[in-house]
């Protein structure tokens, strides 16, 4: 016999009714309906937009839908250089975003710092909001991004929604994935 750790939409038909967990059909609704929310700041902001074009297709994954709101997006794609001046800022649009809410640090300066060690830049985006998924690269190619995108439709499917739903208020930081370039 064979054991299944795996949490997925596992459904069991009975006559016309299907018997599933609640947490399941919330996380797969959540996984293939994430709204991004670009904030380019610098050069990835480019490979960013070409994921959404026609060649990449980030639609594909249900994300078509990029929203320049907070208040409408549930992952922050933070793309580039964050200096100390555009810190505070981006703090504050990710407080205004809704629960469950996730970020995607795209490229080396967002992740790190880049190469940029001075007075002005923040030393990673991790210093001012939990970051659920590191790209690498100067800038990450288009596929890059689409692969950090699908491991956070992975951890979106493995969080537990219930107890989010109860617990909107505190989000405990999430163990970040790291993908290569």
């Amino acid at each position: 016999m064979s054991e299944r750790t795996e949490i997925a939409y596992d459904s069991k038909v009975e006559g016309e009714v299907i018997v599933t967990r609640a947490d399941a059909v919330i996380n797969w609704i959540r996984k293939h309906s994430v709204w991004p929310m670009p904030m380019g700041l610098a050069c990835c902001a480019i490979e960013l937009m070409a994921a959404g074009g026609s060649r990449f297709d980030i639609s594909r994954f249900g994300m078509e839908v990029m929203r320049f709101s907070p208040r409408q997006a549930d992952c922050m794609i933070v793309a580039g250089t964050v200096t100390y001046k555009m810190a505070e800022v981006v703090r504050r649009i990710y407080e205004q975003m809704a629960e469950p809410r996730w970020v995607v640090a795209m490229g080396a300066c967002a992740s790190t710092g880049g190469m940029y060690r001075s007075y002005a830049v923040l030393q990673g985006v991790d210093r001012i909001v939990p970051v659920d998924v590191y790209v690498s690269g100067c800038p990450p190619r288009p596929e890059a991004l689409l692969d950090a995108m699908i491991k956070l439709q992975d951890k979106i499917g493995r969080e537990s929604s219930v107890k989010t739903l109860i617990d909107s208020n505190r989000r405990p930081r999430p163990e970040a994935a790291l993908v290569g370039a």
